[in-house]
């Protein structure tokens, strides 16, 4: 077995242009090694589904590297890209980055509009903003659908839900689309912008609150002045808005790419459309649009696939290649959506333990709504170019189609 002293670059090409190959070999091969990315000093990469299981539930590893005496890579890398620290800080210090008792603190603020009795009832408006994106792109006949419908559909739900106005949000898909691919040139001008925007925003609702998460917030808040700051809750919007619709608008892209590239499972499922939300899991786990969890440190020294790891050592858990781990799964590199998952959902594409996603309800069901709805409307979708002549994003730690030009007859 490899030790991890050689390091591995993530933004080469291997890993790039063909991330399952990249991946799979480092899980074959070396499958706890050290790997670089974005000018970041070396962090170890996990690949096996029992290490990267472990990764993302032992109370031993923590998101905070101060709780673990370690460095932060996070911050480290936003330095490179020109971040001041207050600036940065709205990226590193928030419910995805916290544990303990302040995660707990954060999450409960905010469960409540995620529950799975919260997510059915907005099913019927995610089915209506599905509809009418439908009607949009059967009026074009050809279109991008990542733009068409893969963002449009994500965002319009999430935004709803926290209260972002509807004449802000193309702003915040553009706000989302640079932070996700941390372009340096407009890192700091975009977060700025996007820092501001949220402060007036929650002016906004402070002055007329609204049934929305934002007031909801503002509310806890005056109930309980020391419980959440206005920091807090622009870190929070921050952490909804971008990460509940850029995973899923990719999820949605993907789907559609994979199922009209294996017109075999699409047959399934038109025959067995009751197999819809099985298949969002298959394709989770197969397409699923994040590579690597953010970093976790060790708060003492452990043990990964017989490598020692010393405590504060940064680790990050690799969720493409543990999803197609041939020790945990049959066929592992094999779309089959009638795959039986079992009591659970048959992948790590959401995480596990503490930090499991805060949205999965929310994103299966619009992965769900958004893939059958599409494919019941169009029996004849179509790629618009050859399946090889689609372009990826060439962006470290997610596997996200950049333009999806389907045709719809």
């Amino acid at each position: 077995m490899s030790t991890p002293t050689e390091v591995q670059d993530l933004t080469a090409p291997e890993f790039t242009a063909d991330p399952y190959t990249g991946f799979a070999r480092l899980r074959e091969q070396a499958p706890v090694t050290h790997v670089t990315m974005l000018g970041s000093p070396p962090v170890v990469l996990v690949t096996r589904y029992d290490d990267v299981r472990t990764v993302l539930t032992d109370p031993r590893f923590v998101n905070d590297p101060e709780l673990a005496g370690g460095p932060g890579v996070r911050e480290l890398i936003l330095q490179k890209l020109g971040l001041d620290d207050d600036l940065a800080g709205y990226l590193i210090r928030n419910i995805l980055t916290t544990d303990g008792a302040e995660h707990t603190r954060l999450r409960k603020l905010v469960s409540r509009a995620f529950t799975v009795k919260r997510v059915q009832a907005l099913r019927p408006r995610v089915e209506e903003i599905t509809a009418r994106l439908l009607d949009d792109i059967a009026a074009a006949g050809r279109v991008d659908l990542v733009e068409a419908f893969s963002y449009p559909l994500p965002i319009t739900v999430i935004c709803e839900l926290v209260g972002v106005p509807e004449a802000q949000r193309p702003q915040w898909h553009e706000w989302g689309r640079v932070l996700t691919s941390r372009d340096p040139e407009r890192m700091s001008g975009v977060l700025r912008a996007a820092v501001d925007h949220t402060h007036a925003l929650i002016d906004a609702r402070r002055a007329e609150p609204a049934d929305d998460l934002v007031s909801a917030l503002i509310a806890a808040q005056e109930e309980d002045g020391d419980r959440l700051s206005d920091r807090e809750m622009v870190t929070m919007i921050f952490a909804l808005v971008i990460a509940g619709h850029e995973t899923t608008a990719h999820l949605i892209s993907n789907g559609v790419l994979a199922l009209l590239t294996h017109p075999d499972q699409l047959a399934v499922l038109r025959a067995e459309p009751h197999r819809w939300p099985q298949a969002v899991n298959e394709l989770m786990r197969t397409r699923g649009p994040v590579q690597f969890t953010q970093f976790r440190y060790p708060v003492e020294d452990v043990e990964l696939g017989g490598v020692p790891i010393p405590a504060g050592t940064p680790v990050t858990a690799g969720l493409l290649a543990a999803n197609h781990d041939p020790r945990a799964y049959e066929r592992p590199d094999e779309l089959d959506v009638r795959r039986e998952t079992g009591r659970g959902e048959g992948h790590l594409g959401f995480g596990q333990g503490a930090h499991y996603c805060l949205g999965a309800a929310l994103a299966r069901q619009e992965g769900e709504v958004a893939l059958r709805m599409l494919f019941e409307r169009f029996g004849d979708l179509a790629l618009a170019v050859p399946a090889r002549e689609i372009p990826w994003m060439v962006q470290p730690g997610f596997s996200r189609v950049a333009e999806l030009p389907v045709r719809t007859s």
